[in-house]
């Protein structure tokens, strides 16, 4: 178990909540390594997670978002969130475990957690549930008081992966499109696809392919780049 570490004020708080020695180690450094996202502390078990909790809320920098394994030496992860809930820790969970059990799914998603990551995994399948989880953030920081539905089911389809979102074509792989999603997503301009291969470090005709899905997915927009002389090139732009 680690102390909470402060991180700048932007970024989301995390506690890692595993059991397992070498697997706290690996989440906690997965965390780091995505931007936007700060460890507040590691716990390896029920009860530490509630004294950092009730600690960081105590030092006024509560945590943001637990990422919580569901089989802990004290008891199931999903009490630990009921107990949560009932100190008033109003904090998302992403439920980060190898159970694949459907009633486990099914009362994980009916206490609140907002995402479901199973193992083994590898940082780029890590890192784009983060990622996702930023984005839903984003969207309810920028929303007005009260929200018009097309608002709310933006917001919503923000923690929806584009990889399963829709079925993929034949021959795309799920880890090369979360590649090329966060290539567009950060860039926060239109890309092209010459632009984004760079990026991910990818030919610009199998890059072109997963850009295009994106698109006929409605998760991207294209447009034609114009301005630089010959046939104009096509351009794409994550919908925010």
């Amino acid at each position: 178990m680690t102390d909470p570490v402060t991180g700048p004020a932007a970024e989301v708080r995390v506690l890692v909540v595993e059991d397992e020695a070498r697997a706290a180690e690996a989440h906690t450094a997965y965390v780091g390594r995505v931007p936007g996202f700060a460890v507040a502390g590691t716990a390896r078990s029920a009860g530490d997670a509630a004294r950092l909790l009730e600690q960081a809320r105590t030092e006024g920098r509560p945590v943001d978002l637990v990422l919580l394994d569901l089989h802990l030496p004290d008891g199931h992860g999903l009490g630990l969130l009921q107990r949560m809930r009932a100190s008033g820790h109003l904090c998302d969970v992403i439920a980060v475990t190898s159970a694949r059990d459907t009633e486990v799914v099914r009362h994980a998603v009916a206490q609140g957690v907002v995402l479901y990551l199973l193992k083994p995994f590898t940082f780029p399948t890590f890192r784009a549930k983060l990622e996702q989880y930023a984005a839903y953030r984003d969207r309810l920081a920028a929303s007005s008081a009260e929200m018009a539905q097309d608002e709310v089911d933006r917001m919503l389809g923000s923690l929806r992966s584009p990889a399963a979102a829709t079925v993929l074509p034949k021959g795309m792989s799920a880890e090369t499109l979360r590649e090329v999603t966060a290539a567009l997503r950060d860039a926060g301009s239109p890309r092209s696809a010459s632009e984004v291969a760079e990026a991910v470090g990818a030919s610009r005709v199998t890059v072109r392919r997963y850009l295009e899905h994106l698109a006929d997915s409605e998760l991207a927009e294209r447009q034609p780049r114009y301005g630089r002389g010959g046939r104009p090139e096509l351009e794409y732009r994550w919908r925010r």
